[in-house]
């Protein structure tokens, strides 16, 4: 049976995706900007929009990482206000469980899937490091082991609370003045070891019962987690052959929790540059890299590995020859991937180096190729069939694709890839449902 393709829209602004440089690019502070990409991915009758979530600026050597894109508004704030501005195109947003509280999260996300008919969705997300944790009264005292143990508990929480009210309390009877149906709507009281609260749930059961949940954990146990509690995970294996054995794995896993492949999306994050040809691409998408990684970046890369100070590092020449220091804290703070490049850092550097002399590679060109971001690149005709045949080959359900230029660079996609798309039937040609549940095909809550 020929699958049905899922696309949302990333509107990215906490990494080196963003060209945010580029005189095409517009602010990530004022809601214009939001506005804009957000009505351009709804006009491609996307599933949905997605916003990510930084809880500290990131560091480096003690400096605020000034490559990143830094003072974008509170997600809520933008995805309540966007919300006013749309229609039908769902919105989701990153919100951490470790720092935050179950009551304030469930309250925010039921009033946004009121104020929007319906189209709340919610990434929910652990944090590691004790650098973010600073900026929280519980600031590091959260064990790296327990972290999914809270998600776990606070999702639990959260979903409890969203079911407090039955669905059937508020009557609104004008005529008799009898609002409620009972004394004691939302009633709830929830006690483990990360929590013990009770009290009244003071939001109604909003359009979808609860929020679509996201999840975007890689580990064996964010995996798990997904797969017992999620709708939908915001995979990084937007590659052919890497995807499909995570989207094997992944669905895999779900019956043993008492679930259907159908139960659980697995959408990657992607990029894509398009060209009137598959050349032109190639020659755009090599312009973009070298855009995303300028010497700066590349120093800033390089230091992450090398856990070095190399402020008067030649990136045209060849990487470090010294192996980079084991010892003490890393000299950046608050970035993901230095979790993933202190695992073996030697061994990686070697990897690096040689992998540098055998194709002729400068420093720079090096992070280049290592940090490559373009998951589809070529014509329309060329992009549409690709992402076509990933999806119907179970490498994924769909792409949330993350475009280098924002608010505009959405619309050259819109506006040649996806009518390729519904001319092969594969990708909606409008809305059939009001809410993100109907765009996803979720069941909702009983």
């Amino acid at each position: 049976m020929t699958k049905q393709i899922h696309l949302a829209a990333h509107f990215p602004g906490v990494n080196n995706t963003t060209v945010w440089s580029d005189p095409a690019a517009g602010s990530h502070i004022e809601f214009e900007s939001f506005r804009r990409f957000a009505q351009i991915a709804e006009r491609g009758k996307f599933d949905f929009l997605f916003l990510a979530e930084g809880l500290r600026l990131r560091e480096q050597k003690g400096q605020i990482y000034d490559l990143d894109v830094v003072g974008r508004p509170d997600t809520f704030t933008v995805l309540a206000a966007l919300a006013a501005v749309t229609d039908r195109i769902g919105l989701t947003g990153t919100i951490n469980s470790t720092f935050n509280e179950p009551y304030e999260v469930a309250r925010q996300f039921a009033s946004l899937d009121h104020l929007s008919a319906g189209r709340a969705a919610w990434n929910v997300v652990t944090s590691w490091d004790r650098f973010t944790g600073e900026n929280f009264r519980r600031g590091g005292y959260l064990a790296q082991e327990d972290r999914y143990e809270r998600a776990r508990a606070f999702l639990q929480t959260t979903t409890e609370l969203f079911d407090s009210w039955n669905g059937v309390e508020v009557v609104a009877d004008q005529e008799n003045g009898r609002f409620l149906d009972s004394a004691a709507p939302g009633r709830f009281r929830h006690q483990d070891r990360f929590f013990d609260i009770e009290g009244q749930f003071n939001v109604p059961t909003s359009p979808q019962g609860r929020p679509v949940v996201f999840q975007a954990g890689d580990s064996d146990e964010g995996r798990n987690f997904a797969a017992a509690q999620a709708d939908a995970i915001f995979s990084r294996y937007s590659q052919f052959d890497e995807g499909k054995a995570f989207y094997t794995d992944v669905k895999g896993r779900l019956p043993g929790f008492g679930r259907a492949p159908e139960d659980l999306l697995i959408l990657p994050a992607a990029s894509f540059v398009l060209g009137d040809t598959d050349a032109e691409a190639q020659e755009i998408a090599h312009q973009v890299r070298r855009l995303q990684v300028s010497p700066q970046t590349a120093i800033n890369f390089i230091e992450q590995l090398w856990n070095t100070d190399l402020s008067d590092f030649d990136v045209d020449g060849p990487l470090p020859a010294f192996d980079p220091v084991v010892e003490g804290d890393s000299i950046a703070k608050g970035r993901a991937s230095v979790r993933q490049l202190a695992k073996d850092p030697v061994a990686l550097a070697n990897e690096w180096r040689a992998r540098a002399e055998a194709e002729k590679l400068s420093a720079r060109d090096l992070v280049i190729e290592v940090t490559g971001r373009q998951t589809f690149i070529g014509s329309p005709a060329t992009v549409a069939e690709t992402i076509n045949r990933f999806v119907q080959e179970d490498v994924s359900d769909g792409f949330i694709l993350v475009p280098h230029i924002t608010p505009d660079g959405l619309a050259p996609f819109v506006d040649t890839v996806v009518p390729l798309l519904q001319e092969r039937g594969v990708f909606r040609t409008d809305y059939e449902g009001t809410t993100l549940r109907d765009h996803l095909g979720l069941k909702y809550p009983a």
